[in-house]
């Protein structure tokens, strides 16, 4: 079997650009290889959750109750050693409006952190590449946000990379799931400076990069 790399994203913020809005959008990603070493004890651990009564489709860090996510922390961190998380992280109120668009916010975003990630593996490794998004909801004009994503990808990462961008519900994918989970922790961390999480996958995290580290100028 050919070594593919699975890319597993998740986004953490609002597309707000008010004070109303979050302070930060997060887009963070967990990397792997097959086998899924976390599916099967996942798997068992929503039957276990299910036969206690609880009515559970997937896990979502910010809506499973603590118990639960405490859980779901533990069987992550018993395989960190699997899976390589990085983070992007972009203080909103340092974009400028010509960038706020959600037909292009997104897609930079996506963009600049598949090709940070991309250029800290080795491609040469792998024969593929699949990047996994959760689905795009309809509000955020889908379509042109598609479209944007596929543009952006091609002007950005090596024309030699054999990718594929998939947009799935998360329920369909344990590999999504754990995604929100350590891309939940890292928002914690930096909108809240709440460590509890952050500390359990930290082992793991390879990279948190503030795209606007030396930015000055605020916009709201």
């Amino acid at each position: 079997m050919s070594r593919c790399l699975y890319v597993y994203l998740d986004e953490a913020g609002n597309f707000d650009f008010s004070e109303k809005g979050t302070r930060f959008f997060m887009m963070g990603s967990v990397a792997l290889e097959r086998p899924f070493s976390f599916y099967a004890p996942l798997a068992e651990m929503r039957l276990d959750l299910l036969e206690q009564g609880l009515d559970i489709e997937r896990f979502h860090a910010s809506d499973d109750r603590q118990a639960t996510r405490n859980q779901v922390f533990g069987v992550i961190r018993d395989h960190l050693g699997s899976m390589r998380i990085d983070a992007t992280i972009t203080e909103k109120r340092k974009t400028g409006p010509a960038l706020q668009a959600d037909d292009q916010f997104y897609p930079k975003m996506l963009g600049y952190h598949l090709r940070y990630l991309l250029n800290n593996t080795r491609i040469a490794d792998y024969e593929r590449i699949v990047v996994v998004t959760d689905a795009l909801p309809i509000q955020r004009k889908r379509k042109l946000i598609e479209k944007a994503v596929k543009q952006t990808l091609v002007d950005m990462l090596p024309s030699d990379v054999p990718y594929q961008v998939l947009h799935h519900d998360s329920r369909s994918a344990l590999g999504l799931q754990v995604a929100d989970y350590c891309t939940w922790a890292i928002y914690r961390k930096w909108d809240q400076a709440d460590l509890r999480s952050y500390n359990v996958i930290a082992p793991a995290v390879r990279s948190e990069f503030d795209i606007f580290r030396t930015g000055t100028r605020l916009y709201y």
